[in-house]
């Protein structure tokens, strides 16, 4: 992989962003061996040399991420503030990344790779023309034939009103506590004991050992708290659990967007947005990473396919790539009710966790469940709710 060059000139890919989807979906082309010939450049202001922030996915079996997967857990905890459910997950496991693992993983192979270029620089423009695509950073310019924009830009969706927006936002302590409390094997999915001040709030615990955790206050709601506010939570939460004596070994913070706007809209015939930029983070729960590998799994075919048909047609358009599904349509039944009434999020979640299988709900939110095992799942929320929210987004669809 080429690190720094004198002149860059035309390439036939270019990443702008090298956040989860851009680095999945060049580690599969890498890995596809079906891209040597192409010139590929990847473009990032952050050089991905910090353990970031932690992904966390569930799975049936061993997937290409697994050699990078700090801890596993078999088992899961919810709870509210009147009952607690341990979860059998087999046959799925709940897994655990760290981000700096994950950019060691996949900067380690395609560095092999003489086709790949990395550039630690800014990008300032994107402009699509006839022949080809401009890339400009704060050092450069650039061209390509197709480009994969990373990049979000939060005003697309949070300057219009027909698609609800709501953020899922947390703040997490990486904690070593004096006190052995944690039970290792089993995470604290969501526990919804907290305090909820009219929002959707929950605790989310990933225990590697212990006396080792990621405690994380976490929010489905539309503002943002104070730095104070979320970490006095921790601490409270803390105390519940008996724990005084702790040092903190790291933080991390996020704000992830939860929305059904069609970011897809944005793509045209040779930029298409990939990532949160592109709608490929789970709207209704704001799970990335497991949307991201199959969407660049997908992606990775499809371009493939393409460039297979372009041989005869000579054109290849981003365009087509995106196909909504009825599980949009779900999510945004959700974000509709939380946006409404983000108060009474707690007593969904927990009417899914109280008596439904954890497998069914994961088949659910990985989009894999038939029309009648979404019906069981939809089955348990409650109706009214939801049965409002369905003439709401049934109106809206007709105006549209």
């Amino acid at each position: 992989m080429k690190m720094n060059s004198s002149q860059i000139k035309h390439f036939d890919y270019i990443f702008t962003g090298t956040g989860l989807a851009s680095l999945m979906t060049i580690y599969k082309m890498v890995i596809s061996g079906k891209f040597s010939d192409k010139s590929i450049l990847l473009l990032d202001q952050d050089s991905k040399k910090t353990n970031d922030r932690t992904w966390c996915f569930w799975e049936k079996e061993n997937a290409v991420w697994d050699a990078v997967v700090s801890k596993k857990w078999d088992l899961a905890l919810f709870a509210n503030e009147n009952f607690k459910r341990d979860l059998e997950l087999k046959p799925y496991t709940y897994n655990k990344i760290n981000g700096l693992d994950f950019y060691d993983f996949v900067f380690e192979a395609i560095s092999k790779q003489s086709n790949v270029t990395f550039l630690n620089e800014k990008v300032t423009d994107i402009n699509e023309l006839e022949t080809h695509v401009f890339a400009g950073t704060e050092e450069n310019r650039y061209t390509c034939n197709y480009l994969f924009n990373s990049i979000y830009t939060k005003a697309f969706a949070e300057r219009q009103t027909k698609y609800p927006v709501l953020q899922q936002h947390f703040v997490g302590w990486f904690i070593k506590s004096e006190q052995e409390v944690f039970d290792s094997e089993k995470v604290t999915f969501m526990d919804f004991s907290v305090e909820q001040k009219g929002n959707t709030r929950f605790m989310y615990v990933l225990p590697t050992s212990k006396t080792e955790a990621l405690v994380e206050y976490t929010l489905f709601s539309e503002k943002l708290l104070s730095k104070e506010e979320y970490e006095k939570e921790i601490q409270l939460y803390l105390k519940k659990l008996g724990i005084h004596q702790y040092k903190i070994v790291e933080k991390e913070q996020g704000s992830i967007p939860m929305t059904c706007y069609p970011f897809w809209k944005k793509n045209t015939k040779r930029v298409l947005n990939i990532g949160t930029a592109g709608g490929w983070t789970k709207a209704s729960t704001g799970y990335t990473f497991k949307n991201s590998d199959k969407k660049s799994s997908e992606l990775v075919e499809f371009i493939k396919d393409k460039n297979a048909s372009t041989e005869t047609s000579g054109s290849l358009s981003m365009t087509s790539f995106h196909k909504k599904s009825r599980f949009w349509f779900y999510d945004l039944l959700l974000l509709d009710i939380l946006y409404r009434h983000n108060e009474i999020g707690r007593a969904i979640f927990s009417s899914l966790f109280k008596k439904g299988k954890p497998q069914l709900i994961f088949k659910f939110l990985d989009e894999e469940t038939t029309f009648l095992e979404d019906v069981k799942v939809i089955l348990k929320c409650p109706k009214l709710p939801f049965i409002k929210a369905l003439f709401r987004v049934i109106f809206l669809s007709n105006k549209s």
